[in-house]
């Protein structure tokens, strides 16, 4: 039985620029990073078709229509899931960084929102250290000075300016695997409802060339699956639902996986967030992600802001398959497939850096590879 060996992420070693797992630890405050160019097109060279499964808000949107938060407060909610302190004897909350970070920075740390949920002003108040990390990338988040608004690319933000919708780095992430020749498939997946205006919003980009940083995205010839589907699950199973199409695991789990593998273009599902809240939050009641690493032909990767090594506070239930065409599988940890089947987005790193999900997706292909590898060994 193929099993991944756990990680936390990439990195070079510094002497021949191999790829190096490391061990998830206290003080790894960030995941791997490309660097010097590691991961580029070259270095991927496992041609899988790929099935990405991208979750939405704090992820490609800086908005939630659910929480009824615009530009602003969505980033400053974010803040709060990455910044890291916790609680003194003395009853009074102590700050453990000065700067957010996808990991803890000790075992002990806990994020300000898990400790107090949603806040309302937290750069003008608790969290005032962190404010100038939510100017400066409400800055660079900016639509475009002198370009006019666009009704599904452009959101105006409770402080009165125009801000993009869709991170211009997912449109990048789009043409850079064409680019690289590769056949891919998006599938947005989300427990919100912003899907619909998703699917609007990526197809006028897509079709009629309207987002003024990418006017070629007509070149790349993508598709949009317009219709959102949905995902129902019980205790009994998972049951997809989109148009006509009706697949579900009371017939195997392995029809929901070869359903994935067969997208084409985009396209978009939205998740059962009961069943998460049933679950208590936890892995358990997670949006189902099927992964056979004995596929030749698909490889899939879930990109999420919600992904965590907590298995008490993750939003990813990952399935791996026991063996070459089994119908059965186990559930996989989050810390297993950190950087290898899961990427939990880093909404800031999404904003200031244009290349930031296909170094992130490039990662992963390298890890995965790695992993069989170790594990064929």
């Amino acid at each position: 039985m193929a099993e991944f060996v756990e990680n936390s992420g990439c990195q070079a070693d510094g002497t021949d620029g191999r790829l190096v797992i490391d061990e998830p630890g206290c003080g790894a405050t960030e995941p791997a990073t490309v660097s010097q160019g590691l991961c580029s097109t070259n270095h991927v060279q496992n041609k899988k078709k790929l099935v990405l499964h991208v979750d939405l808000n704090s992820t490609i949107l800086v908005s939630d229509d659910v929480a009824a938060q615009r530009t602003v407060a969505a980033l400053e909610y974010y803040l709060t899931t990455v910044t890291w302190g916790k609680m003194g004897k003395d009853g009074r909350w102590k700050w453990l960084s000065d700067s957010p970070s996808l990991l803890p920075p000790c075992e002990d740390a806990v994020s300000y929102y898990k400790q107090f949920g949603r806040t309302l002003g937290f750069t003008t108040a608790a969290g005032r250290r962190f404010r100038k990390f939510l100017d400066e990338h409400l800055e660079l988040f900016l639509w475009p000075a002198g370009v006019k608004a666009d009704r599904d690319l452009s959101a105006k933000g409770e402080d009165g300016r125009l801000y993009h919708w869709i991170l211009p780095s997912f449109f990048q992430l789009l043409k850079d695997l064409v680019q690289e020749q590769r056949e891919f498939a998006i599938v947005f997946r989300t427990f919100g409802t912003d899907l619909p205006r998703v699917l609007r919003a990526v197809n006028r980009a897509l079709v009629e060339g309207a987002h003024p940083l990418f006017p070629d995205l007509p070149d790349l010839m993508l598709s949009v699956n317009m219709t959102p589907g949905k995902i129902h699950c019980n205790r009994r199973g998972v049951v997809l639902k989109r148009g006509e199409q009706r697949v579900s695991t009371q017939d195997g789990e392995r029809g929901l996986y070869r359903f994935f593998s067969s997208e084409q273009g985009l396209g978009g599902f939205q998740d059962d967030f009961g069943w998460w809240v049933t679950n208590t939050y936890s892995i358990r009641g997670g949006k189902p992600l099927w992964i056979d690493p004995f596929d030749q032909q698909a490889q899939h990767i879930f990109i999420d802001d919600n992904i965590r090594q907590d298995e008490e506070d993750t939003i990813v239930n990952p399935r791996v398959f026991l063996g070459p065409g089994s119908d059965e599988t186990r559930m996989a940890s989050t810390s297993e497939l950190y950087d290898v089947s899961l990427i939990q987005t880093d909404l800031f790193r999404a904003i200031a850096d244009p290349n930031y999900f296909t170094q992130r997706v490039h990662i992963c292909l390298e890890n995965y590879e790695r992993n069989l590898q170790q594990g064929a060994g």
